[in-house]
């Protein structure tokens, strides 16, 4: 059996719900990345969470939480996807951790804005 990692891709928002858009981003990449990672035998697309991050309640977050087999084919394929669909791909972070080990935490591997080296949720 191949190592699992929880992958989360996360986007900026503006408010706590977000706006009709935002809705409408969320939707829309969850979609494509279900499709995606299953499709190349990578994982899954597991849910998501909308509004106030943990470390800064003045922040506000859109986090689509993925389970992935390959950090880095996953990663690839996945800015590939959000990129070719046009689908905010420069506001985008994407942070992985061991799945089911919950003593970790999530560790930025990509982010838009260069030299960017914090993530939290």
């Amino acid at each position: 059996m191949s190592e699992k990692f929880w992958l989360v891709v996360q986007y900026p928002l503006k408010s706590e719900k977000g706006s009709q858009r935002d809705n409408w981003l969320r939707d829309k990449v969850m979609e494509y990345l279900d499709i995606s990672l299953i499709d190349a035998n990578l994982g899954c697309v597991d849910g998501f969470d909308m509004g106030k991050c943990i470390s800064d309640p003045k922040k506000y977050a859109l986090n689509i939480f993925c389970i992935i087999t390959e950090e880095e084919r996953s990663i690839a394929l996945i800015k590939r996807v959000l990129k070719d669909s046009r689908l905010d791909y420069t506001r985008i972070k994407i942070a992985t951790m061991p799945y089911g080990k919950e003593e970790e935490t999530y560790r930025l591997k990509f982010s838009h804005k260069k030299g960017d080296t914090d993530f939290s949720l």
